[in-house]
């Protein structure tokens, strides 16, 4: 071969091993893995959660409601405004933060006067399905914690 064709390989060969090489050797200033930005980062300060409103809370339950017992729009709009309104009592009454057994009162008091409202406005048949769907839904719950306990 001749000495051009020498060096022109010679030359292919480096330029081909450059890259394993510079892998091989790092990016340098001591960080051998990822490259760091010279910006220092600051931590980003924690997003407060804030908690849903009376309004977003029956907002969300109502779709499944009114599927269920196939309310009309007054009885929709019965429902909706009574949900609100002790909703939001119930949301004060835990924001009073009382002690357990004087909440767990007022809580049993506004469920009564929630249930007869709502017993007042729907017929009897569609009331006795809303205390059904409000049972279900609470025994729900607690199957979801029973079934917790045994796995301890």
């Amino acid at each position: 071969m001749t000495t051009i064709k020498k060096h022109f390989l010679s030359i292919l060969v480096l330029f081909l091993c450059f890259p394993v090489l510079q892998a091989q050797y790092g990016y340098g200033n001591g960080n051998y893995g990822r490259r760091q930005s010279a910006i220092p980062r600051t931590e980003e300060p924690e997003k407060k959660i804030e908690p849903k409103t009376a309004e977003q809370i029956v907002e969300s339950e109502m779709p499944h409601i009114s599927e269920a017992l196939d309310l009309n729009e007054f009885e929709n709009a019965i429902v909706r405004s009574t949900l609100i309104k002790y909703v939001q009592e119930g949301i004060e009454l835990q924001l009073l933060k009382l002690g357990p057994d004087k909440t767990k009162e007022g809580i049993e008091k506004i469920a009564l006067k929630q249930n007869e409202e709502l017993k007042a406005g729907l017929p009897e048949e569609k009331y006795e399905k809303l205390v059904a769907l409000q049972k279900e839904g609470y025994n729900k719950i607690k199957r979801k914690k029973k079934e917790k306990k045994p796995k301890e």
